[in-house]
């Protein structure tokens, strides 16, 4: 694996879910891959799971790690090309990126949505200048339109918790005050639809995904429909894909709220989210601590995917 970006780098799903159970159950012993080999994590954006668990995961290879938070420590980089850099950002990305890779032998990014140009989000602009620039593999700790790590993670959750062979899994919307990006809910559901799992993604009129992701998943405007029968329940907010609406919160419904009611309908299904959780907007604090909660266990798995990403990618220096 040279480069880690979606569920297209990661091979067939059933080999990669075999990779991470052997990861699971012995993480240190790989150790001998990373030796003298060194790892950069770049932020451009907050992060407490991805952090972490990357960290860890390199640390189990046996990885030295390098954190790097552009917002803090660091110069304020431009990332735009062409433009007079007489500003607040004394150092360009096309300068600062080959710098990095100088430093490392793999690099993972992590960097949102910006909302301000749908097309440079969409077509990962800062991401894909470090796969251009930095000489290095690199893999995505989130990026604008995805989160491969953590839908890796969601991934190996399921897989480790449903009951039948083909569960019933629904990625739904909930009210937020902020407005997110789409990746997490784009890579939720691309990852799902590389499965042969029954998906379902619910809703209101407005917040529709792009098509790509979409995919062949059923999309269902009435949350209580969508719920019926579930097995996983998979909670995220996001904001408007459409134009001209892009990047905008258009709904703050609090009847979409994950409550015990809403639960009541499936098939006693686990409840997911990726955290953090707005409480009693995404979730009710009955629902989110209840015994079908998955979502510590589905964070602790992402040490798992970050660890067999990291493994692969060291097994092809």
């Amino acid at each position: 694996m040279k480069h880690f970006t979606s569920v297209h780098d990661i091979g067939d799903l059933k080999i990669a879910l075999e990779k991470a159970k052997q990861v699971k159950e012995n993480p240190f012993a790989d150790q001998h891959l990373g030796k003298n080999k060194t790892l950069m994590l770049i932020f451009f954006n907050s992060s407490l799971r991805t952090r972490l668990s990357t960290q860890k995961a390199g640390i189990n290879l046996g990885m030295n790690v390098i954190v790097l938070d552009i917002n803090q420590g660091a110069w304020k980089l431009e990332t735009e090309r062409g433009v007079i850099m007489d500003g607040d950002k004394p150092e360009h990305i096309l300068e600062a990126i080959p710098v990095m890779g100088a430093y490392c032998d793999i690099i993972g990014v992590r960097s949102f949505a910006q909302f301000q140009n749908k097309s440079d989000d969409y077509n990962e602009t800062i991401l894909n200048q470090f796969i251009q620039y930095s000489g290095k593999p690199v893999f995505s700790m989130e990026s604008a339109t995805r989160h491969p790590l953590q839908s890796f993670a969601d991934l190996i959750t399921i897989e480790e918790y449903k009951k039948t062979a083909r569960p019933k899994v629904v990625l739904t919307w909930a009210p937020h005050p902020k407005a997110l990006p789409q990746a997490v809910p784009n890579s939720f559901a691309e990852w799902m639809n590389a499965t042969d799992y029954e998906f379902v993604i619910t809703h209101p009129e407005g917040y529709e995904l792009e098509e790509e992701f979409v995919g062949n998943a059923r999309v269902e405007y009435n949350q209580d429909k969508a719920f019926a029968d579930a097995d996983f329940i998979y909670a995220k907010n996001w904001s408007a894909y459409q134009d001209p609406n892009y990047g905008k919160v258009i709904s703050m419904d609090k009847s979409w709220t994950v409550d015990t009611r809403k639960m009541a309908l499936t098939n006693n299904a686990y409840f997911m989210h990726c955290l953090p959780v707005r409480r009693n907007m995404i979730v009710t604090d009955d629902v989110i601590e209840s015994p079908q909660s998955i979502v510590i266990p589905e964070a602790a798995n992402r040490v798992v995917s970050a660890q067999t990403v990291l493994k692969e990618i060291l097994a092809s220096l």
